[in-house]
């Protein structure tokens, strides 16, 4: 059929074909950590933009806005939120059909996933169970969203082969309705009054507020461009910060756990800020740490003196100290920085403060006050230029 000058010609394309396709796949497996930060930047920037769709609450509206974000970055054919028993947003295939907001469930596998909170994979029409079939969707993922170990409603990804179903992609969804459930249950604790003392949760509002999670999302992204492994690792410290706050909002814990979360808090600023700005310096002894105390007594502290104290130029040193003495103890939180003058510090010590650290201060010797009585009290001693030392003295605390 072909001539010898045509099959040589032939046989050196196919070559040098071959040889590119080689030389690029060696290429990949030599690189790996160029494919994973593209996925994580990927994964990274969705999940800022999911929550930017949550911001002002969780309604009908925001779940239609997230499923709209989650439909555009995924490969699923619809997405869908529901609470318990309604739907609450949809989006994509069928949504004439099946996106009535405040519609009910119709298919028993949601309904299932409710009633057992386990994720479910469904890869037929049948499994499927919608009430008549709808082109685009033969194979669905249905994961719990989970509040306080409580199944309040489902994330749903629907796709038009199961084919498209892998496990990467059940891994994801479960990573979004895992983000999904603990930002519902960040904005229901805005509103609670958990605390022993019945204070409002304005200390653990700030831990927890838009700002710090985007620009430590913002700081995830772009070190998945410069370390991978950093990113990696400050993302699953991200979680676990984030995950405690929520845990640690209405019971006493043990002085550990609180210093913990703290220098954990500490470790995702310092990451963003950088170690030639911002260090931690955590000395307290095994027998103070025992100790049992009410959450959220350190934290906000530190994260003020990161946003007030913190210098132009050098590096923020924050302390952190306790000791027993008799029956009684003292914890102390120090830091090295701009300080503020005696008007400022009368300001934020006048109960009537509406400032972020007036409220803070007011809430922590509230608290102080109710759990260890009216001889509990805060001391703050500021320096203009040297630096602010706060002491917390909880009577008797060692005796409970």
């Amino acid at each position: 059929m072909f001539g010898p000058d045509k099959n040589f010609l032939v046989i050196s394309v196919s070559g040098c074909l071959f040889t590119l396709f080689l030389i690029i796949t060696i290429a990949l497996m030599l690189d790996p950590d160029r494919i994973r930060a593209r996925q994580s930047m990927s994964v990274l920037n969705l999940a800022s933009a999911t929550l930017q769709a949550m911001q002002g609450g969780f309604d009908n509206s925001s779940a239609q806005r997230v499923c709209e974000v989650l439909y555009s970055a995924s490969d699923a054919s619809a997405v869908a939120i529901t609470n318990r028993e309604s739907v609450m947003g949809y989006y994509g295939a069928g949504e004439e059909f099946l996106g009535a907001k405040g519609g009910s469930i119709r298919t028993v596998a949601t309904r299932e996933v409710v009633e057992h909170g386990v994720t479910r994979v469904l890869k037929t029409q049948e499994e499927v169970g919608l009430p008549k079939p709808v082109k685009g969707i033969r194979a669905a993922i249905i994961v719990p969203l989970r509040i306080s170990d409580e199944v309040q409603g489902t994330l749903k990804f629907y796709y038009p082969n199961p084919s498209r179903i892998t496990e990467t992609q059940v891994s994801i969804a479960e990573g979004f309705a895992q983000l999904i459930s603990t930002q519902i249950a960040a904005m229901e604790l805005e509103d609670q009054k958990k605390l022993a003392t019945s204070m409002e949760l304005k200390a653990l509002q700030s831990q927890i507020n838009p700002h710090f999670l985007f620009n430590i999302i913002n700081t995830m992204a772009s070190l998945v461009r410069t370390d991978p492994e950093k990113a990696r690792v400050m993302l699953r410290e991200f979680a676990v910060f984030y995950r405690q706050t929520l845990e640690n909002s209405s019971d006493l814990i043990s002085l550990s756990r609180e210093v913990e979360q703290t220098v954990r808090y500490l470790s995702l600023e310092q990451a963003r800020f950088g170690e030639d700005r911002l260090s931690i310096n955590a000395e307290v002894d095994d027998d103070v740490r025992a100790l049992m105390v009410p959450a959220f007594m350190i934290q906000p502290l530190v994260e003020n003196s990161v946003k007030h104290a913190m210098p132009a130029e050098g590096k923020l040193t924050i302390s952190i100290s306790g000791e027993i003495i008799g029956t009684d103890v003292y914890l102390y939180v120090a830091d090295d920085g701009i300080g503020m003058t005696e008007n400022a510090l009368n300001n934020i010590m006048n109960p009537d403060s509406h400032t972020g650290l007036g409220i803070a201060v007011k809430n922590i010797n509230d608290r102080l006050r109710g759990y260890y009585g009216p001889e509990s009290y805060m001391d703050i001693k500021s320096e203009l230029g040297k630096g602010t030392d706060v002491t917390l003295f909880l009577k008797d605390c060692a005796s409970v």
